[in-house]
């Protein structure tokens, strides 16, 4: 009894100390939704168009005075600016 419960301890924790397969890990970069979030709290307006551009997110944003901006979000550190 005693030996099954180690083998079941062990297996349990080996399992939980394994990195999630669809989460996110320490090295993981931002989501394209959580880019469109961090840039649409700086720049009100529509989301039109997310590009992956190496490092940085690009997010097509219409804005409610109708013209179109550019917004970089920088995938590691959520960085916003105009692109």
């Amino acid at each position: 009894m005693m030996r099954l419960f180690t083998l079941v301890a062990v297996i349990g924790l080996s399992i939980w100390s394994l990195p999630p397969a669809f989460g996110k890990t320490d090295s993981d970069t931002l989501t394209k939704k959580e880019a469109v979030e961090l840039a649409l709290k700086e720049y009100s307006g529509k989301t039109l168009k997310i590009t992956n551009q190496g490092s940085y997110y690009i997010i097509r944003i219409l804005g409610s005075n109708g013209r179109v901006l550019d917004v970089q979000v920088d995938k590691k550190t959520g960085a916003v600016r105009k692109d």
